[in-house]
Order: structure tokens, then C-alpha cells, then sequence
């Protein structure tokens, strides 16, 4: 389940998370909305704790909405240490955005694993 954040706790759940969080500002009213919760859902469960998923709803949170300049509904922001490092609004299509968070997932969770598997190859590169 998705954790929903308002104004009072964005600080404390987004800005200072010590794992990157995908912020989803949605609206009851809004359809595209509801047609992508099962690919955020599917999204959180392969991440695990290496990234976090929140809700925000814009209407009952104004403030939110004014200070990351929302102009479309579903809006997804990855904030990672209090800064936005990607935005993702206007999608086409459930596959355009599928791919936006396969393209995030894969850089987040998989950076270590790189890095390691890096420092490996350049120790068997060393060791001829």
C-alpha cells in the first residue's frame, strides 16, 4: 500500500528520507490516475526499501501542488535528498510510463551492484 503524505509530513516522509522517494500527486477525481495505481504498485513491490512510493492528493493539499508547479494530474516527482531528480507528467501511454520507472528502478536499486561489479572487474583486471 502506498503511503499518503500531506503538508505536515512531506517534510519528515519525502524531503528528509534517506532512500530516494517516487512522489505520486494524484486526485480522486482524476482516471489516469487510477489506471496507473496497479503499475505503481508493481513498481514499489520490485524496489523494495531501496526506494519509496508516497500519494500526495493535490486538492487537499494546495500548497504542495503550488510549490512543484503541478499543471497536470497524475504527476510523479523522484525526489532524492530534499531535491527533484526527475519529473514525470503527461504520459501517453501505460507503456511510456512503464518505462520511465523500469528506466528509475534500474538506476536506483542496481547503482551498488554496478559499482561492485565494477570493483570486480577491475581486480580481476589486476590480477593477470
Amino acid at each position: 500500500m502506498v503511503l499518503s503524505v500531506n503538508e505536515q509530513t512531506f517534510t519528515q516522509e519525502v524531503l528528509e528520507s534517506p532512500v530516494p522517494v517516487l512522489v505520486n500527486f494524484e486526485a480522486p477525481w482524476c482516471g489516469l490516475c487510477r489506471i496507473i495505481h496497479p503499475l505503481l504498485s508493481q513498481f514499489q513491490t520490485q524496489c523494495g526499501d531501496e526506494l519509496k512510493l508516497v500519494g500526495v492528493n493535490a486538492d487537499q493539499n494546495f500548497k504542495l501542488s503550488n510549490t512543484y508547479r503541478l499543471k497536470s494530474l497524475p504527476t510523479l516527482l523522484l525526489i532524492e535528498k530534499g531535491v527533484v531528480r526527475q519529473r514525470l507528467e503527461g504520459f501517453r501511454s501505460r507503456d511510456d510510463l512503464r518505462l520511465a520507472l523500469e528506466g528509475i528502478r534500474l538506476a536506483y536499486t542496481n547503482q551498488e551492484k554496478i559499482d561492485t561489479a565494477g570493483v570486480r572487474s577491475q581486480e580481476s583486471g589486476v590480477r593477470r
